[in-house]
């Protein structure tokens, strides 16, 4: 009878704490199911800047713009938060750029997104390309990669491409200024200050884009938060 007695009371032991084990991993599994749909909702959510790039200027430097449409396809790839692809002409000249501003709250996804990996994905020849520091109006220095391709047809198009990256409000040459760890994080506090924004001119002409360039990017940084998070194009 003690034997049984004390089978009975070591069974139910080892019962009561399998259901406490097993709740406790259902539990754990519901609260890590809640915090992965929260984390996934929140990582799907776009990081929107302050003012909406489609609310830059369509006039600016005597540079006339109108808005170009991309393919759904190529915004769902590319997974920026917001852009804007504009084509301007300078009329007093007959200079034309494209104007293209990429913005992503998580620097981490602009990755890639580079001149020399996405015309050669369209089928453009891949020339060289030059570093280069050109002033804009205001006397601001943009430390830039001038690319040049071409496209062997019997036309053999050519197109020169001026690209840089705004960082938080600083200028940079090339992605390797947000390509650590650090800048992978997951932005989920929404916090538009920490951002990358990607800027390409491009034309047929290395004079249009330098010309466009010196004419627009204090405008573009107005638009973009600055080292202290603030949008100097919303204070009114």
């Amino acid at each position: 009878m003690h034997i049984i007695k004390h089978f009975n009371k070591t069974w139910l032991s080892i019962r009561l704490g399998w259901l406490l084990a097993t709740g406790g991993l259902l539990l754990t599994g519901t609260v890590y199911r809640i915090a992965a749909s929260s984390l996934t909702v929140a990582l799907g959510n776009p990081v929107l800047p302050a003012i909406a790039l489609r609310e830059f200027p369509t006039e600016i430097g005597g540079w006339q713009g109108k808005d170009v449409s991309i393919p759904e396809e190529i915004l769902r790839v590319a997974g920026n938060d917001d852009f804007l692809y504009r084509f301007f002409v300078q009329e007093h000249s007959g200079r034309w750029v494209s104007l293209y501003i990429a913005y992503s709250g998580r620097p981490g996804t602009m990755l890639g997104h580079r001149p020399d990996v996405c015309y050669i994905a369209e089928g453009w020849v891949y020339e060289n390309n030059r570093e280069m520091r050109l002033l804009s109006a205001e006397g601001k220095e943009i430390p830039c990669l001038i690319h040049r391709f071409h496209k062997p047809d019997l036309m053999r198009k050519e197109i020169v491409v001026l690209n840089f990256y705004i960082l938080n409000g600083q200028i940079i040459r090339s992605e390797s200024g947000f390509s650590g760890l650090g800048w992978r994080r997951p932005n989920i506090g929404g916090d538009a200050a920490r951002y990358v924004a990607q800027v390409q001119i491009s034309s047929v002409l290395e004079n249009s884009v330098l010309a466009a360039a010196k004419d627009m990017t204090d405008r573009i940084l107005d638009f973009l938060p600055d080292e202290n998070g603030k949008v100097k194009a919303a204070v009114k």
